[in-house]
């Protein structure tokens, strides 16, 4: 089978049969064929089933070379894993060159988050920064199910009405791979459910199936949702990143900080494994600790 007709084979295993995110298509996608591209230009054929580990070697330190970091460069070394992975799994080929290949050190960064404070403040003690109109009521929300929830981006742009059981107070979400997660919550945003679906109702009469919509009745997309997380964290925070992602990061460590268990914190984000979780115990510590010497006469 033509090398080019492998990796295609290899993306639409990943796309239809593994669930992956259209993000991490894209990106893989990107890197399998930069890599094509390099092979070539040193005047060799990409042939996944006798590719040397040197090329790859290669390609890692010119990646380094035009200032890639490591992160950058894991990435898309993770992208050629995955594809032997999925030769060696098919039985297409048993070579794997890249068990040969010592991925680069990257340093751990913690992740920021927003303030219980802040965002309390911003939910609570402003109200004025949304409006009383359908848009207003329904970022509100947004930032609200961000926070309180701790769901990712695209699973808030997916959820549909159909999703929720505000009687029992549980909100069913599609994740990563397909994987369906339960997420239990409290009266008080049952309540802004409510008053969010009863103006969106009248409002916007014509509409498709989802939770939030716009103003006339499509879907949200991506960018949208980050402008209006953007928009209204910027009343209340200067920490320069401002997105969805670090409402979820802060859902995790305000969790944290009142006592849940790291399990649980694990379940409710849909982590596949407790080390994805553990990042926040981390947060959390320096967060203590930054108390402690705030707050201590002889710290």
């Amino acid at each position: 089978m033509p090398s080019f007709m492998l990796i295609d084979d290899f993306l639409h295993y990943m796309k239809y049969e593994k669930g992956y995110s259209s993000h991490t298509f894209v990106s893989y996608e990107s890197d399998l064929f930069q890599f094509v591209d390099f092979v070539e230009s040193r005047g060799e054929t990409f042939d996944p089933t006798t590719l040397d580990a040197r090329l790859v070697r290669e390609w890692l330190v010119e990646m380094m070379e035009h200032g890639a970091n490591a992160r950058t460069a894991n990435r898309k070394l993770s992208a050629l894993k995955s594809f032997y992975r999925f030769l060696n799994c098919k039985e297409i080929t048993k070579h794997n060159p890249m068990k040969k290949v010592v991925a680069p050190k990257t340093e751990k960064r913690l992740p920021t988050f927003y303030r219980e404070e802040e965002l309390d403040f911003l939910l609570d003690g402003c109200p004025e920064a949304f409006g009383e109109g359908f848009e207003g009521v329904r970022d509100r929300l947004i930032i609200e199910m961000f926070y309180t929830l701790g769901v990712r981006r695209a699973e808030l742009i997916n959820m549909k009405d159909s999703d929720l059981d505000l009687t029992g107070g549980v909100v069913s979400v599609l994740g990563k791979r397909n994987k369906q997660r339960l997420i239990p919550f409290a009266s008080e945003l049952k309540t802004a459910l409510a008053e969010y679906m009863t103006v969106r109702n009248a409002e916007v009469p014509d509409r498709t199936g989802f939770l939030f919509v716009k103003s006339d009745g499509g879907q949200l997309y991506p960018m949208m949702v980050y402008r209006i997380v953007k928009k209204y964290i910027s009343l209340v925070s200067t920490l320069t990143k401002k997105s969805p992602h670090v409402l979820r990061h802060s859902f995790a460590t305000a969790m944290l900080n009142n006592g849940a268990e790291l399990n649980a914190v694990k379940e409710l984000l849909g982590h596949s494994s407790l080390s994805a979780t553990e990042v926040y115990t981390h947060t959390t510590f320096e967060q203590l600790l930054k108390n402690y010497k705030q707050a201590h006469p002889r710290a």
